[in-house]
């Protein structure tokens, strides 16, 4: 599976439990990046940065049998990072995206937005 279809799938679980805003940025022009690939999204409470994460993990594992390398945040639920190696998954708490407001970092970056309307293209 490429990555394309990793952050489709990636999005689609994030927009599936409510993510707002969610984001990829392709870091891969950017000699620095610990990554290839940055997808971001935020949520109003800690209960549904949870939920996000959760819906994430599985369906990395079902369709695309990924687990992460590693992941941090769960004990407070306010930014969970999960690390794919080469894709790295952020969801924040809104007020926690807007404070390190991480796109802005990585604003070299090409951006792709998603929404859960589904395109014709």
């Amino acid at each position: 599976m490429n990555h394309k279809n990793e952050l489709d799938v990636i999005a689609d679980a994030m927009l599936e439990k409510k993510g707002n805003g969610v984001v990829s940025l392709d870091l891969k022009k950017i000699g620095t990046a610990i990554s290839d690939y940055f997808i971001v999204c935020s949520a109003e409470s800690t209960t549904n940065v949870s939920a996000i994460a959760d819906n994430v993990e599985e369906r990395m594992i079902a369709d695309c049998g990924r687990k992460p390398v590693r992941s941090q945040g769960w004990e407070n639920s306010l930014w969970i990072i999960l690390d794919y190696g080469d894709i790295v998954v952020h969801v924040f708490q809104t007020q926690y995206r807007d404070f390190y407001r991480l796109e802005d970092l990585w604003a070299d970056a090409d951006r792709k937005e998603y929404t859960d309307e589904k395109s014709n293209s």
